[in-house]
């Protein structure tokens, strides 16, 4: 049996994949001299490979992956005459570069880096008509979030206060146009386009769009079903 641990690691996913035998069987293909032969068992081990997986028929361009596969475990010396174009292995064998990870929090915690990232954004817009109109969303969206954060309301006043300190002073909006107009607030049932709606509130959204209210459905009851006149009330007796 092959030893994994000595094959590079996007090998060794590759012959999980498929399997040892596989691998050995691709691997006896340096011993075919001929260049026509050779492929023609390429091919043939191509479609076994499709058998053991077959759930990668439904996928576009089976082929071209399952020569790539091949042609990365056969390794880069052995030459095919594929029916599809062969990719390089040094895209998959170059060790990728290490992500950075933050190492300085957000500088207002209700609102994340994410809101750091749109303000960031929106300084780099130049038309001032497009810079006020995305200094409105994103001022509702912190709004939004600062509500959940500290499950209290935020005063406009607030928010423009914190989107000024974000924003190093550049991006401000007039009090008194966003209280008159009410430009931090949202319509019923609805989330900022940044949030991604819990399903909770995505249900509550509907309910309130459709006009479905349990307590003002036209129905008696809280099952919201009508009850029965004649058969389930007793007749009043006249009095005697």
């Amino acid at each position: 049996m092959t030893d994994l641990t000595n094959l590079p690691f996007h090998l060794q996913l590759l012959v999980r994949e498929y399997g040892q035998s596989t691998y050995l069987l691709i691997q006896g293909l340096k011993d075919v001299e001929d260049l026509t032969e050779r492929t023609k068992r390429a091919g043939q081990i191509v479609q076994l490979m499709l058998r053991l997986q077959p759930a990668l028929r439904d996928l576009p361009e089976v082929q071209t992956r399952l020569w790539n596969h091949l042609h990365a475990m056969a390794g880069e010396e052995v030459t095919l005459e594929a029916p599809v174009p062969l990719r390089s292995l040094t895209v998959r064998t170059e060790k990728p570069a290490r992500v950075p990870y933050p190492r300085t929090a957000p500088r207002l915690r209700a609102y994340g880096a994410g809101i750091e990232s749109l303000i960031a954004k929106a300084l780099t817009l130049e038309d001032a008509a497009e810079r006020e109109q995305a200094t409105v969303q994103i001022g509702r969206t912190m709004k939004f979030l600062y509500r959940q954060h500290n499950k209290e309301n935020a005063k406009d006043v607030t928010i423009l206060r914190h989107l000024s300190e974000l924003s190093g002073g550049q991006l401000r909006l007039d009090p008194a146009v966003v209280d008159a107009e009410g430009l931090f607030e949202m319509a019923p049932g609805r989330t900022p386009a940044f949030i991604v709606p819990q399903p909770s509130q995505q249900r509550e959204g509907r309910d309130r769009r459709e006009g479905r209210d349990n307590r003002g459905n036209g129905f008696g009851g809280k099952n919201g079903k009508k009850r029965k006149k004649g058969r389930g009330q007793e007749p009043q007796q006249p009095p005697q």
